[in-house]
């Protein structure tokens, strides 16, 4: 394998595990993109290069694609509030629906009212 691969895929399955940690209150907050690559032990602009390379968009992507799948899971299969579901992904609410409807196109409560129609 590819040192290039290497990395990349220590980066997805660190974002995976971090996400994880932070909804279930373990981690404080979402990291920095900088400090992801300080524990992958590389710079931030190899890590960003090398992602860009072997997968055609710059990590911070990923990180908000895999943020935003997580959100609409928890949106759609809970009852909690919009609000409260913001606080668990350590965003203010009014900036997660900014946030979501830049994503998704939808709003947090749009999205949910169009799950529940399925």
């Amino acid at each position: 394998m590819k040192r290039s691969e290497e990395i990349t895929m220590q980066y997805f399955a660190f974002l995976e595990k971090h996400i994880q940690e932070v909804i279930s209150g373990a981690v404080p907050e979402f990291m920095e993109l900088n400090e992801i690559a300080g524990k992958l032990a590389v710079s931030h602009k190899h890590l960003t290069d090398t992602v860009k390379k072997e997968r055609g968009q710059h990590p911070c992507y990923f990180y908000d694609e895999k943020i935003i799948n997580e959100a609409k899971a928890v949106i759609k299969d809970s009852d909690q509030s919009i609000a409260e579901i913001a606080r668990v992904f350590t965003y203010d609410p009014s900036n997660f629906s900014k946030f979501f409807k830049k994503m998704t196109g939808t709003t947090p409560g749009e999205f949910r009212k169009k799950s529940k129609l399925k």
